[in-house]
């Protein structure tokens, strides 16, 4: 069981993370912004952060650099569904900056338990 912080600006998108992780035996914190998963993950240091990028209150991508600068061992794995130059572009570029796992969007289920293992188990994805 870890304990795993969603950031995400879709309520609904956090709310089925919240239930397949869940359903997995994982303790799940949801954040809205990157300004507040920060200040979560500073109260309550979670084993992973999954984090969305396109949010209208702060950059995923630079919500991971500002977190990784402060807690170099934070586990994240960047979601998105593209929208910059091609619909990979920006994940490849969070595994650059330190991104621990990526999962590009749509995912299934499957595919969010999957990477989650893989990076708990030490593994980038």
């Amino acid at each position: 069981m870890a304990h795993i912080l969603v950031i995400d600006d879709d309520r609904d998108l956090r709310r089925a993370l919240r239930r397949t992780l869940e359903a997995s035996g994982h303790v799940v914190t949801e954040a809205e912004s990157s300004a507040r998963g920060l200040d979560l993950y500073r109260k309550s240091r979670p084993d992973v952060v999954m984090t969305d990028v396109h949010m209208p209150e702060g950059d995923g991508v630079e919500g991971t650099v500002k977190m990784l600068a402060e807690f170099p061992d934070a586990r994240v794995i960047v979601m998105s569904g593209g929208g910059w130059a091609s619909p990979t572009a920006v994940l490849e570029e969070a595994s650059k900056l330190g991104a621990a796992g990526t999962l590009p969007k749509p995912f299934t289920g499957e595919e969010v338990v999957t990477t989650l293992q893989r990076v708990l188990e030490g593994q980038i994805s």
